[in-house]
């Protein structure tokens, strides 16, 4: 028997490492990684998640540490959370001048001016009920929540913050909050959307972490349903409308065809978010011995970045960050 005449071997581009690398399409570096802090006004040491290993909340006297340990590894930016000491009905204490995420912004700033400082704007961690804005029964009312998002956003402006990330999926929220900061005199600082946020079982330790979990119900009426592909894309376009600087997609491991959907169908820079429970299923994983840690975490970053994502947000990015540079040496 005879073989047939195989002029086109890919092969040979795999051949070693150097061709491999030499054209590899898709890269890992760590200006791609914006790093996940909790900071918890309650506390005076750090406090292990125990549902995520290896991430804890975090005092404010240790937000410039973190974010000095963040930047000495290159990681260009941090995306603020706060747990506070008081909650209320409304979540008042998101726009409190003297809140836990203003004072962390500050501490961050001051620590470290170059690092991008990021706060997610939202209103899960500041509610009494857990839901993402002010109740009616158990509905959350979207354009009261509307209002209350501004005055967040202007309390983090006005606290130095570099990019505003809103998160509660409320109609309308980029024109909101873009209004808010434009006539506060905040123009050039930059709206990060979660424009595609699904209601997500993924979310599950991240509800340990920021104390966020309902009291009631779940988020189903206001954050994405998983099944739903063609509404990702219209609530993208209209976060691009309403004037967005960047879109997000989150969770990220089950929606890859989406970040690239709305990657090709966009312009603006890509965010996803590799949330909680991917972040816990690989390090239970790891810890049972069942999985490479390393090499399953760099599988999965490069393939947020080849499905389309230009900055992935991850509990993992201190490790990578370091797998990346020691590769380098």
């Amino acid at each position: 028997m005879s073989l047939p005449d195989l002029i086109v071997r890919p092969r040979r581009l795999r051949s070693n490492a150097t061709i491999r690398r030499m054209v590899r399409e898709t890269t890992l570096s760590v200006n791609d990684f914006i790093y996940p802090i909790f900071v918890d006004e309650t506390i005076d040491a750090p406090r292990q998640v125990a549902s995520m290993p290896g991430v804890s909340r975090i005092p404010l006297s240790m937000v410039g540490e973190v974010v000095k340990e963040v930047a000495s590894l290159g990681i260009p930016g941090v995306i603020l959370f706060g747990i506070p000491a008081v909650k209320d009905e409304i979540g008042s204490g998101g726009w409190d001048s003297e809140g836990i995420v203003q004072k962390a912004i500050r501490a961050a700033k001051a620590a470290s001016p170059e690092t991008c400082v990021i706060a997610d704007s939202c209103f899960c961690e500041y509610t009494s009920h857990g839901h993402c804005g002010v109740l009616h029964g158990e509905d959350v009312d979207n354009d009261e929540t509307l209002l209350n998002l501004q005055k967040e956003a202007v309390s983090y402006a006005e606290a130095g913050v570099d990019i505003v990330a809103p998160s509660g999926m409320m109609d309308g929220m980029i024109a909101a909050i873009r209004l808010g900061l434009d006539e506060a005199g905040f123009e050039n600082v930059p709206i990060m959307s979660y424009a595609v946020k699904f209601a997500s079982g993924y979310f599950g330790p991240f509800r340990d972490a920021a104390d966020s979990t309902p009291t009631f119900g779940d988020r189903a009426s206001y954050q994405m349903d998983p099944g739903n592909r063609r509404e990702a894309l219209k609530e993208a376009w209209l976060d691009v409308e309403e004037g967005a600087d960047m879109l997000m997609v989150k969770p990220g491991l089950a929606y890859m065809d989406i970040i690239r959907e709305v990657k090709d169908a966009t312009n603006l820079p890509m965010a996803v978010y590799n949330v909680s429970g991917e972040y816990a299923m690989v390090k239970a994983a790891a810890e049972k011995g069942w999985i490479d840690e390393k090499r399953v975490v760099l599988e999965t970053m490069l393939s947020f970045k080849r499905a389309g994502a230009d900055l992935i947000l991850s509990y993992h990015a201190l490790d990578v960050a370091r797998w990346l540079n020691e590769d380098k040496r």
